[in-house]
């Protein structure tokens, strides 16, 4: 793949490698938005048919992303309706704990938290050891021992939002599948640059925004909810969630069943005639390039940065832990964060503070130049 930053609005002298934080906006993307926002002011434009089909389209190209049939998709507004949507309908038995991770998102944490609190059960957090060489290494391998015959699910992220490790999602599905307990997948660090496949890996169900690696707007994402939750209960009842729904002139011919598939758990609104253009015009991009390719790009572009850290004694996870596109190094006891950030930020160089580490996260978009301007500014 060759650098990409032309299809963007990015200026030259701006050195984004923040986005993890929030993608800038492809061009193409931008004029679906405005085309979304100006079909707005003639309503003749938009007829009931004009409902659903886009938004069938946007199912089928996250479902070709992460192999899994279209209808097990659900449209929701960000990650934290996505995973209480799920986690509430996981069922309790008697002794049993759920799992996360340390520093996980606070929208997994705090669905998590609420299913324990709801059923009087143990919240177990499996914490990193950064004082260990091979930290991520043994943090997998004890969330593997931590998963038992107790437990009810894990929740945990595809790529560690703070620090970047990439965990082992196969070996954690195959124990998942082997306690009977459910794998809930954050997905909104690697889905749209790091492949991900649900059925290789066991995921019950991956919940992603969709403004960082899948490039959409805000204010958006998208869920693979698995068979196993089709007859769950939403957390609200849209009338487009209804196998009537096609029919304006017959919706108040009420119906107990939904659509097939995890459609019961769309937010209201599905539709929005701005937001899902936008959307599907950014995954037709993401496969067009392809998935492992924009992983390859990231992992050559960051090679220096790399380098740059192992000259200097600093840790870094081993590749096979490490997600090429985002990586968060612990900065050095006493570091002024805040002050680093800024003076990165008065080099026109972009990045994130999140904990005591410094977030570097690249995509199509960003140069080796950007690169360099980043060593030179730690330097």
């Amino acid at each position: 793949m060759q650098n990409q930053k032309h299809l963007f609005q990015l200026p030259e002298e701006v050195h984004y490698l923040n986005c993890a934080y929030m993608s800038p906006l492809l061009k193409s993307v931008e004029e679906k938005g405005i085309e979304g926002m100006r079909r707005k002011r003639y309503p003749v434009s938009i007829s009931p048919a004009d409902f659903f089909p886009e938004v069938n389209e946007v199912r089928r190209k996250f479902g070709k992303m992460v192999n899994c049939d279209p209808s097990q998709v659900a449209v929701n507004p960000s990650a934290s309706y996505g995973m209480n949507s799920v986690i509430t309908n996981i069922p309790y038995q008697k002794g049993q704990h759920a799992l996360t991770i340390s520093e996980e998102f606070p929208s997994c944490y705090y669905s998590a938290e609420r299913w324990c609190n709801n059923h009087g059960a143990e919240l177990k957090v499996i914490a990193r050891n950064d004082d260990l060489p091979e930290k991520a290494r043994d943090w997998n391998a004890r969330i593997l021992e931590a998963i038992n015959s107790q437990t009810a699910f894990i929740v945990l992220a595809a790529v560690h939002w703070m620090n970047g490790t990439k965990f082992d999602l196969e070996s954690i599905g195959l124990r998942c599948r082997e306690v009977g307990a459910k794998l809930i997948v954050d997905g909104s660090q690697s889905v749209g640059a790091l492949p991900i496949d649900v059925k290789k890996f066991n995921i019950d169900a991956l919940i992603c925004a969709a403004y960082k690696w899948l490039m959409g707007p805000y204010s958006i994402g998208l869920a693979y909810i698995s068979e196993e939750f089709n007859d769950g209960i939403p957390l609200e009842e849209s009338w487009m969630t209804r196998t009537n729904a096609s029919r304006f002139d017959r919706l108040t011919n009420y119906v107990e069943g939904y659509k097939p598939g995890a459609n019961r758990y769309d937010v209201g609104e599905s539709s929005n005639f701005v937001l899902i253009p936008m959307l599907n015009e950014a995954l037709g991009q993401l496969l067009n390039w392809g998935i492992q390719e924009i992983q390859d790009y990231c992992q050559e572009l960051s090679a220096p940065l790399i380098n740059y850290f192992l000259e200097r004694d600093t840790l870094v996870d081993d590749e096979f832990y490490r997600a090429h596109h985002l990586m968060g190094i612990q900065l050095p006891a006493n570091t002024d964060g805040e002050a680093l950030i800024n003076e990165l930020q008065r080099r026109n160089v972009h990045v994130s503070l999140r904990g005591a580490n410094i977030r570097i996260s690249m995509n199509v978009y960003n140069t080796e130049e950007d690169i360099q301007e980043l060593i030179s500014a730690l330097k």
